[in-house]
């Protein structure tokens, strides 16, 4: 007998978890939808250059590439919906000159897992605002964040904030080259200090951006490390906004568990300032990420301020489902029983016809007989 086996990290999703998880994007579409965030859905495939695997180095290793037989050009499957939606807003939204909000929930495709628990296959779902510089975007976007993760996991949530903005003024003001500064950013994000000295020892740093970049490894921790950041950091323009912003971001959450890191630098070579994501005790990673990523669009024509963030909803598909309540009707009843049948659906009822099998259709919790005259539905 053929025994069909699927790639490594792909995988079917069997009917109750995916009624639950097309349940639950509805609910995220609508919520976003009642913020303002208009749907888009951008093609699963495209012009591999479009999809900025030239320009990202990790998003390249992500993005399955083809041959177009049409166009004789090469192809690839979309690895991150959030430069197709600043094509978008750079290209054929470009008449609006002012906000545009967009939403989306579609498959992507990894040629990599991110993790030995996650799928190639996620289902990306988040939302983008651009237009406006002010922090107040990226508060509306987290709020949103917040606000979408309790409605899909609940439970108790933490806020982690970054700044790529406080490494990359270091990193200009000590001069660093583009292959010194990956490094770099490899190394804080392991919170390597031992090695974060001796590369900067090794390029004969000064020794103020030398202790910089040691100082990135410890500045971590509550609320009140913006304030430690202030004395241990070099005055630089760009630093001090950026604590200033962090500290807006506190200051607009009061309630909530926050927890900041200058050396999280996790981000896509695209984000260029404030960074943000959500943990819940139940996963072992964040369960949405986002940040600002000004400028973007320019590769398509239009250099935009925008912030946004995107999420895998598939990875909580099933985790709250239950299975359906079903009114059965035999099969010889179900010509007389007809117009109960519609009826029933039409008023959101699952009704099926009992065929005298064994199906999996729900739980049977009523069957449609015939009392006096009428079409009822009785307990079983």
């Amino acid at each position: 007998m053929q025994t069909w086996q699927l790639p490594e990290y792909i995988a079917d999703i069997l009917p109750q978890r995916a009624r639950h998880l097309e349940q639950v994007k509805a609910n995220v579409l609508a919520l976003f939808g009642r913020h303002g965030y208009e749907l888009v859905y951008p093609p699963l495939l495209e012009y591999s250059d479009a999809l900025l695997t030239h320009i990202d180095s990790g998003l390249s290793l992500k993005t399955l590439r083809l041959s177009d037989p049409i166009s004789g050009r090469q192809l690839g499957i979309r690895a991150d919906i959030t430069p197709q939606v600043a094509r978008i807003d750079a290209h054929l939204l470009s008449a609006n000159q002012g906000i545009n909000r967009l939403c989306y929930a579609a498959p992507v495709l990894h040629a990599q897992p991110d993790g030995f628990l996650t799928t190639r296959e996620p289902l990306q779902t988040g939302a983008e605002l651009y237009g406006c510089t002010d922090i107040a975007a990226d508060i509306e976007l987290i709020d949103l964040m917040l606000k979408t993760l309790e409605m899909v996991c609940g439970g108790k949530m933490m806020l982690s904030l970054g700044h790529i903005g406080i490494f990359r003024a270091l990193a200009r003001a000590a001069a660093l080259n583009e292959t010194q500064s990956q490094t770099l950013l490899a190394l804080l994000q392991n919170k390597d200090r031992a090695e974060v000295a001796a590369h900067t020892r090794d390029w004969q740093l000064d020794a103020i951006w030398a202790q910089a970049f040691d100082s990135l490894t410890e500045l971590y921790g509550t609320r009140n490390i913006t304030q430690t950041a202030r004395q241990r950091l070099p005055q630089l323009a760009a630093v001090t906004q950026a604590l200033d912003e962090l500290e807006r971001i506190c200051q607009a959450f009061p309630d909530q568990a926050v927890h900041i890191d200058l050396a999280e630098v996790r981000a896509d070579r695209y984000h260029s300032g404030l960074l943000y994501a959500a943990y819940t005790p139940a996963h072992h990673d964040a369960v949405a990420r986002g940040g600002r990523y000004d400028g973007l669009g320019a590769y398509f024509g239009r250099a935009r301020p925008a912030t946004g963030f995107s999420f895998d909803l598939r990875r909580f598909a099933g985790e709250h489902a239950q299975t359906p309540a079903t009114v059965a009707v035999a099969q010889q009843d179900a010509a007389a029983a007809r117009a109960a049948v519609e009826r029933l659906r039409s008023e959101g009822v699952r009704v099926v016809i009992d065929y005298g099998l064994p199906d999996n259709s729900g739980t049977r919790q009523g069957r449609l007989l015939e009392e006096n005259g009428e079409w009822v539905v009785k307990n079983i």
